[in-house]
């Protein structure tokens, strides 16, 4: 585990030639096998459980499962994962549901209907008796992870930047990141979420997140919708480019769900003149490219 995670200036001409700097928090670089946020979020909880299993969700592609699968291993805890669409239990398993199943996740597919209501007491209930075993007493986790407990373990990822930059840019999915980031920065700082997914729903999401786990807001944070390119796990021919294209300049390798589309929309806020001369801008790396 390697904490606090790196910070890496790069030059990159279209962010010096309107007198800014790009600096990268490589939280990529976090651990080997459980990176980035994915540590913060995920740690506090597997703590929390205290020995028992780990029970959460997600789609088939899910960065958050894999994630939770790889935790589990390390910390040699059972994990259990809700998998959006019953129609996918007799399909063969795609890579990102097969790296789950190998490190030990045991897998339970749900319809659709009964995924969208999991977080009704009684639905919950009902999958946690239909997923038997040890998922009857897990320690549950939301989709995405984040609540309050990964809410808190984020701030330490604004303490970590304190004084290093005037702006931190996070690609957001559930929020629980920037909810926690915002909150660990200094005052003078602000935070930037870039949403992967269409609905505009964070804004009430990531107050919820900070009355949770805080008492009410904190820190400095907006968010720009503009740059989720479809929506989640959409990734159109220009978002690879423009990652293989930052990819070629900076050798850095470019996780394109999140990453890409948090790199994208710093590059068009800069040109837009959304940041002053003279700015430090730092993008959170979350991730890496899966497989």
């Amino acid at each position: 585990m390697a904490l606090p995670s790196p910070l890496q200036e790069l030059s990159d001409p279209r962010f010096g030639r309107h007198g800014l700097r790009l600096l990268l928090k490589r939280d990529d670089l976090v651990h080997p096998d459980l990176i980035g946020n994915k540590w913060r979020k995920l740690v506090p909880n597997l703590e929390a459980a205290d020995g028992r299993a780990i029970l959460t969700f997600g789609g088939a592609y899910s960065n958050h499962l894999r994630a939770t699968a790889t935790a589990g291993r390390l910390y040699g805890l059972p994990t259990v994962g809700v998998v959006r669409g019953q129609e996918l239990a007799d399909r063969p398993l795609n890579p990102s549901l097969a790296h789950c199943v190998a490190n030990g996740m045991r897998l339970h597919f749900v319809d659709r209907s009964t995924y969208r209501r999991k977080a009704e007491p009684d639905t919950l209930a009902a999958i946690r008796r239909a997923a038997g075993g040890d998922a009857e007493d897990a320690h549950v986790v939301p989709e995405g992870g984040s609540n309050l407990l990964a809410v808190r373990g984020c701030r330490a990822l604004g303490e970590e930047l304190r004084g290093h930059a005037d702006v931190v840019a996070v690609a957001c999915g559930t929020g629980g990141t920037l909810a926690g980031l915002s909150a660990g920065l200094a005052p003078e700082q602000r935070a930037l979420g870039i949403p992967v997914l269409k609905g505009g729903f964070l804004d009430a999401e990531i107050r919820a997140l900070q009355n949770l786990a805080f008492g009410g807001p904190r820190g400095s944070w907006t968010l720009d919708h503009r740059f989720h390119f479809g929506g989640y796990a959409r990734t159109p021919p220009e978002l690879h480019a423009f990652a293989d294209d930052f990819e070629a300049r900076h050798g850095v390798a470019v996780e394109r769900l999140y990453v890409a589309k948090m790199l994208y929309g710093l590059v068009a806020l800069a040109e837009e003149g959304a940041f002053e001369r003279g700015t430090a801008v730092a993008a959170v790396v979350t991730g890496r490219p899966f497989p």
